[in-house]
């Protein structure tokens, strides 16, 4: 924990967030830096086409509110195109706004969006969210609630207690996604917080789940 956020602000860039996501167990897809332009269009290439670019900025929480995030860059054109626009957008609407760079990341393949989410109660401590991700979440604000520890029952009755959870075992002819993997990381989430008192907020948001994988493309950390 200390060697990731020594000297850092309190709310940890994106990839500072995922780095510690996979240090709970969680599956993380492959995050980089990039400080400039030219730099990104090299690790597009090197993660391969699509791709996700994001604004990395420890002051900025809503990437997508402010035109920081483009998703589906098919190539390297579209990719340099992308960030001369994510960079005019963030200096016009968050003008203060400390900039670190970009991060490039491989566009996941659809699946059903969920959030793994901690907040602290000043009475009862950590308490862990769990409910439909993406925007759904806003949106529909159909979430479960469990103190910290959560047992592996306790993730079972938070996964079923949600009124989306016909749309994790396949609504309409979907896919049904792995509920098994969706409670063993709600599990493990819960097991980091207990280890790690530091972090004061947690959202893994969306993770997507598939019929037998998961993976977390977006996280936000932060510490006491």
């Amino acid at each position: 924990m200390d060697s990731l956020t020594q000297g850092k602000t309190k709310m940890l860039t994106e990839i500072e967030a995922k780095k510690l996501v996979k240090k709970a167990g969680v599956p993380v897809v492959d995050t980089r830096l990039a400080k400039t332009a030219r730099e990104a269009a090299a690790l597009g290439q090197e993660i391969g086409f699509p791709v996700v670019m994001k604004i990395l900025s420890p002051d900025i929480i809503h990437k997508s509110d402010i035109g920081g995030v483009k998703v589906g860059l098919a190539n390297k054109a579209r990719l340099l195109k992308a960030y001369g626009e994510v960079m005019a957008s963030v200096r016009e609407k968050q003008p203060g706004a400390r900039i670190e760079g970009v991060s490039v990341q491989k566009m996941a393949a659809p699946g059903v969006e969920i959030i793994i989410g901690m907040s602290k109660d000043p009475q009862f401590g950590p308490f862990l969210m769990f409910g439909l991700g993406g925007i759904w979440v806003e949106v529909l604000k159909d979430v479960s609630f469990r103190i910290v520890p959560v047992t592996r029952r306790d993730a079972a009755e938070m996964v079923r207690e949600i009124k989306g959870f016909a749309l994790l075992q396949g609504y309409r002819g979907q896919e049904a996604v792995d509920i098994n993997i969706i409670e063993s990381l709600i599990v493990k989430v819960s097991d980091f917080i207990e280890k790690n008192p530091q972090i004061k907020e947690l959202d893994i948001n969306p993770l997507i789940v598939y019929k037998d994988s998961a993976v977390a493309v977006d996280a936000r950390v932060v510490l006491e």
